[in-house]
């Protein structure tokens, strides 16, 4: 029977300024570490540098883009193809966007993308037009009714859990709420957030895991199984970026411990947590051994 396999991906922004702006690792070391580290895959824009980095070291590559502008569309994705992707990141315009014109975007990069054999999957992302859920399911809802199909979605839940400002135990009860769109996507980037912040340490001071993700893994956990329930008789790849934005992003504060090495720890928590799923989900239904008993008891009773 097949199974879903899980890949693990590692974004170059991640590495940005790594160990050093002074000292900043090439392309290729970068590239020895992100295999050595155990990661499938590199998610960036695409380049002809980049694409030949990844076949020497054997990474997959998933390709990103930012573009409102539906004319750029099929030069964009014909780029990131020629680098080599088949899954492509997309940062869908702005913030402003209504969704009427939004769903005409989005009909288009599906139809460019099905052209030459690739899937653009729409980030949900600050400053773009899936910025909200409200925005993001309205979009997402318009396409199913156009196309009869679902919207391929790269999924960051830390901005919607930043725009409601949830608390923990409201995580996966506010995230997980179209089971639909998570089981059909592919896309995740898995950051690390709580409701003010959409990056927090993996660490502290000492090594261990900071009370914020402890709070986030069980998100984590639920997410995987949402997804998994869907796809669990499939060959489907699911490819999980774990993404530790650095300091010159915005996204680390000049406290937190270094993103590379973060990551490479949350790849390791996310494993742990996707090998607990599947184990779960392949465990054979206990038999009550007394329920047929009652059944004939209450048979013949009647």
């Amino acid at each position: 029977m097949p199974k879903p396999i899980l890949r693990h991906i590692a974004n170059l922004w991640t590495l940005m300024g790594h160990p050093s702006k002074t000292r900043e690792w090439s392309l290729d070391k970068k590239l020895r570490a992100i295999k050595a580290a155990g990661f499938d895959g590199v998610c960036w824009a695409g380049s002809a540098e980049l694409r030949a980095g990844c076949e020497k070291h054997r990474l997959i590559f998933v390709g990103g883009m930012a573009s409102g502008k539906a004319k750029d569309f099929s030069r964009l994705l014909r780029e990131q193809k020629k680098c080599g992707a088949v899954q492509v990141n997309v940062q869908l315009a702005g913030d402003e966007m209504l969704t009427p014109a939004a769903l005409k975007l989005a009909l288009a990069l599906n139809r460019h993308g099905k052209k030459i054999g690739v899937v653009p999957a729409i980030e949900t992302h600050r400053g773009t037009c899936t910025e909200t859920p409200e925005k993001f399911y309205a979009l997402a809802d318009a396409f199913q009714k156009v196309t009869g199909e679902r919207l391929p979605v790269s999924w960051d839940f830390s901005h919607f859990a930043v725009v409601k400002h949830l608390v923990p135990e409201h995580f996966a009860k506010r995230l997980l709420v179209r089971p639909d769109l998570i089981q059909h996507a592919q896309q995740f980037h898995f950051r690390p957030f709580n409701g003010h912040h959409v990056q927090v340490p993996i660490t502290d001071a000492k090594g261990n895991l900071t009370p914020e993700v402890r709070d986030w893994l069980p998100f984590v956990e639920a997410l995987l199984k949402c997804w998994l329930d869907g796809n669990r008789k499939s060959a489907r790849e699911i490819f999980i970026c774990p993404e530790l934005g650095p300091v010159a992003g915005g996204y680390a504060l000049s406290t937190f411990p270094n993103s590379w090495e973060q990551a490479k720890m949350l790849r390791g928590e996310i494993k742990k947590l996707w090998k607990k799923v599947l184990a779960r989900a392949n465990k054979p239904k206990q038999f009550n051994r007394n329920s047929t008993p009652r059944r004939k008891e209450a048979k013949a009773q009647s």
